[in-house]
């Protein structure tokens, strides 16, 4: 007869799921039984960490749209996977983690790897529940994955390691648990059709702006071509959170950029000036580089009731899929004939661009970051996936180019770093013949290093670019720019992940020279399996420089005044004649950062 851990991979693959990240260990080690008699029909990828694997389980499902397992044993184990669990939970897509516990008659008792996997289980996840035997684990299967795929989060289930290899015949099933009564039903799209009044409401509100601007955060993905409907329509220019990078190229003639310190200042321009905003899934937590509110006219599209109106006071809230909305808006809309604000901002983003790429041609040593985005930008296959990192390297991700049907991803609104690797393995395992590469900074890369090892285990052909600055370098702009504060306790000791990558199986090359970072990255990707790409670059590089804000900006000065390590090679790389051409805040504070410059050098 089956066990329960066999019933519930079972199920599993009923609904689909046939794809698992993780380790074993004593306390689900009769799991790891069942996995072993289903190895035909699943796939397991062996990670070094459970937060890898739980991480990993996130980017299968952002990148594939289909939830995966994520697997470990019990105690320590278990709460390894607690950060890549709020991952899902905060960027709001479905998994399912499976962990063990010890001997059901020894729980509470303080025995070995004993923790309370309820409680500690309990905020990260939209369903939680202990599986109680043979009878109940279909039903508790079906509901978690239910649950995971409605309410787009993850689905936790603890298993008593003596319970996982109990057998069906030997369970005592109660008259309520029908046999058979819970069943596998395909999820269908439940998002609400909003009413043809809303929509002509929504366009009433539109129709009467001059200077709109579409905000298309990752809620928009799939709706490309009705955001340029629209987006023409208008006159409007399309910005976007760093979560909605991929839903419309930046070969787009309406993008004007990302937003936020990530962003471009085309795109900061725009939403300072203009006098409509259109919300297209998007709830970024950088709204204080949106409009102020009562500025601009506001229409907002989510699927997510609660999410309408959060961020901006919009006077039409329309809730439902974007792409359906977008297509049902268009006959309503009048096209706006005067093209004046659409096209300032197309001249913005050109000038933008030539930054650049005037930037990503420099030879300076030590090389500068926009070298590398520069070169791998190029380099980019046209469904290449693209996993970004939370640190300095999210505002380089930010600014590299993408094209239409490309894919970029990154820890967006929970902001873990480390996760960019294990969002790899994720991806490449979905989809293991495209291009995937994992863009990371040396903080977030030396938090999982044994992702590395798990890359050469599986042979999985990821490109992992490391931007290694040894600093934690978006917090010291943070900690000049939000708080006046001089930079402290920031400084990484530099780190030979080439040598790393070599030692654990992966093609390592290394890059000091800007001269020979394309030929190392264009190696890197054509190798035949995993490789890293470790480039040294320049650590005074602003994080922030183009998109700082006036005070923002003064709180930076304070900070190199109070005595900021590189205060004046940070002043000198802000005063770059470019950067003052495009950025009114720069050119303003001019000779504040000439006096630091000057101040330091000397």
């Amino acid at each position: 007869m089956a066990t329960t851990s066999e019933i519930m991979i079972d199920r599993l693959l009923e609904w689909g799921i046939n794809t698992y990240f993780g380790l074993p260990g004593d306390g689900i080690d009769g799991f790891f039984e069942g996995i072993r008699r289903r190895r035909d029909r699943i796939r397991f990828v062996h990670v070094r960490h459970e937060e890898e694997a739980a991480l990993a389980a996130v980017g299968h499902a952002k990148l594939s749209g289909r939830p995966a397992v994520c697997v470990s044993t019990s105690g320590p184990g278990a709460a390894h996977l607690l950060n890549g669990l709020y991952d899902a939970r905060v960027e709001g897509y479905p998994l399912i983690a499976i962990t063990g516990l010890q001997f059901h008659d020894m729980l509470g008792t303080h025995y070995l790897q004993d923790i309370n996997h309820h409680y500690a289980f309990a905020d990260a996840c939209v369903y939680n529940q202990q599986v109680n035997g043979p009878a109940h684990a279909g039903n508790v299967v079906d509901m978690a994955v239910r649950r995971a795929m409605s309410l787009r989060g993850p689905a936790h289930l603890c298993i008593p390691v003596d319970i996982q290899e109990w057998e069906l015949d030997a369970d005592h099933r109660s008259d309520k648990n029908i046999d058979g009564h819970s069943g596998v039903v395909a999820l269908t799209d439940t998002a609400p059709a909003p009413s043809e009044d809303t929509i002509a409401a929504a366009a009433e509100v539109l129709n009467a702006c001059r200077k709109p601007v579409i905000i298309a955060g990752s809620g928009a993905r799939g709706a490309h071509a009705e955001l340029e409907q629209v987006a023409e329509l208008l006159g409007a220019g399309v910005v976007k959170p760093a979560l909605g990078k991929d839903v419309l190229g930046d070969d787009s003639p309406y993008v004007l950029g990302g937003i936020a310190f990530a962003g471009t200042a085309a795109a900061q321009q725009a939403l300072g000036d203009c006098d409509g905003l259109l919300i297209v899934g998007s709830s970024t937590g950088y709204f204080d580089f949106w409009p102020q509110p009562g500025q601009a006219r506001g229409v907002q599209i989510d699927v997510e009731p609660s999410r309408i109106g959060m961020r901006y006071p919009v006077e039409v809230g329309v809730v439902g899929d974007a792409r359906q909305i977008l297509g049902r808006l268009v006959p309503h809309l009048r096209r706006n004939e005067d093209r004046s604000f659409l096209e300032h901002g197309q001249q913005a983003v050109r000038d933008w661009w030539q930054l650049m790429d005037a930037q990503a041609a420099s030879t300076d040593m030590p090389m500068r970051p926009q070298v590398v985005i520069g070169a791998l930008s190029g380099l980019l296959a046209d469904d290449a996936i693209v996993c970004g990192d939370a640190g300095t390297v999210t505002v380089w991700q930010g600014r590299m180019r993408m094209r239409t049907g490309q894919r970029f991803t990154f820890s967006g609104t929970h902001c873990s770093m480390a996760a960019a690797i294990p969002y790899a393995i994720g991806a490449q395992t979905a989809f293991p013949g495209r291009q995937v590469i994992a863009f990371v900074g040396d903080g977030g890369a030396s938090m999982l290093m044994g992702s590395l090892a798990t890359l050469a285990m599986h042979h999985l052909p990821v490109t992992v670019v490391v931007v290694n600055n040894a600093s934690l370098g978006l917090i010291v702009w943070e900690q000049m720019s939000y708080l006046g504060n001089p930079e402290s306790e920031c400084a990484l000791s530099r780190i030979d992940f080439a040598q790393v990558a070599d030692g654990c199986g992966v093609r390592g090359f290394h890059v000091e020279n800007p001269t020979g970072c394309r030929e190392a990255l264009a190696a890197a990707i054509a190798h035949d399996g995993p490789a890293l790409v470790d480039c040294w670059v320049d650590p005074e590089e602003p994080a922030f420089a183009e998109t700082l804000k006036p005070a923002q900006l003064q709180h930076v000065i304070t900070a190199m005044r109070a005595g900021t390590p590189g205060a004046g090679a940070k002043a000198t790389r802000l005063l770059e004649p470019g950067r003052l051409a495009v950025a009114p805040a720069l050119k303003a504070a001019e000779q504040d950062l000439r006096d630091i410059a000057g101040t330091r050098q000397a």
